[in-house]
């Protein structure tokens, strides 16, 4: 029998530093707090109400509480121990949820979708905890984000001299969250993207909003520590980039996703060939 595959993600290591994260993700989680007004803000867009929802994974009281504000009862799943029972919810993995189908009329995570394991698992466990006509609603780190971060670790590597370590997460782009989404069964997905830049004094200023806005590394596997060496040449290529003001402008690409569970009173494309005007005519140069 063959063995399962690797999982690019330590569930352990995870659950812990989301959990090291609580105390002080209030100064920290700048990224998934603006994950989480952008998309308030879109579902104040849309004209449907929903009565009970599922928060995945936010950090903290934040989402939960402003959908509550409006009416919303709203259950929270968590991957850590503490920060689920912070929230008194329910402690499971995004791949992993527990729920039975068909329970909430709508899913909302914020920020830690990057991070899953079985990330295309996740979006068919979300679509099926929708009823039919359901929102699902996510924002996560995705493909471009921490440049500055990324070359600065391989100059460490390099100056170590020993090999290049994986020390960045693998990350998706748009395009392919939304072909995933589609590929979950979503009806009417749609993905898009935007580019939130945060400027650092230091490399130190970038790594405490990382580890303790619950967004530092959990690969699986174990990666050499950087000596003094190494973290010297880290700090000194994050640096070479600062602008006049000695400030690093660092960049966090945000992917948004949005579908619906499917339901026969959702608009449908039109039936292939029933075009009445052709679409080579319409091209054609006027005379």
């Amino acid at each position: 029998m063959a063995s399962a595959p690797p999982e690019p993600f330590d569930r352990r290591r995870r659950r812990v530093r989301r959990d090291r994260a609580l105390s002080r993700f209030a100064d920290h989680g700048f990224l998934t707090h603006h994950i989480v007004e952008e998309l308030l803000g879109r579902l104040d867009a849309i004209d449907r109400r929903f009565n009970r929802a599922l928060v995945i994974g936010a950090g903290d009281d934040m989402l939960a509480n402003a959908l509550r504000a409006i009416g919303m009862t709203v259950i929270v799943a968590e991957p850590g121990f503490a920060a689920a029972k912070a929230a008194g919810g329910v402690q499971c993995d995004e791949d992993r949820l527990p729920f039975a189908d068909g329970v909430f009329d709508i899913v909302i995570s914020a920020g830690s979708l990057d991070s899953v394991n079985d990330l295309p698992g996740a979006l068919v466990l979300a679509r099926r905890v929708l009823r039919p006509d359901g929102l699902f609603m996510a924002g996560f780190l995705g493909a471009g984000s921490l440049p500055r971060l990324r070359a600065a670790m391989l100059q460490a590597d390099l100056a170590g001299g020993g090999g290049v370590a994986p020390r960045i997460h693998p990350q998706i782009d748009v395009r392919s969250a939304g072909d995933l989404l589609s590929r979950a069964g979503f009806a009417l997905p749609v993905s898009d993207g935007e580019a939130l830049q945060a400027r650092y004094r230091d490399l130190g200023g970038l790594l405490a909003d990382l580890r303790f806005g619950a967004q530092g590394g959990v690969l699986s596997g174990n990666r050499p520590p950087l000596g003094r060496m190494q973290a010297a040449a880290a700090h000194g290529a994050f640096l070479s980039e600062a602008d006049e003001d000695g400030r690093v402008s660092e960049t966090f690409e945000i992917v948004y996703l949005i579908g619906w569970a499917p339901d026969a009173s959702q608009p449908r494309p039109a039936r292939r060939g029933s075009a009445v005007a052709s679409l080579a005519e319409a091209l054609k140069a006027k005379s």
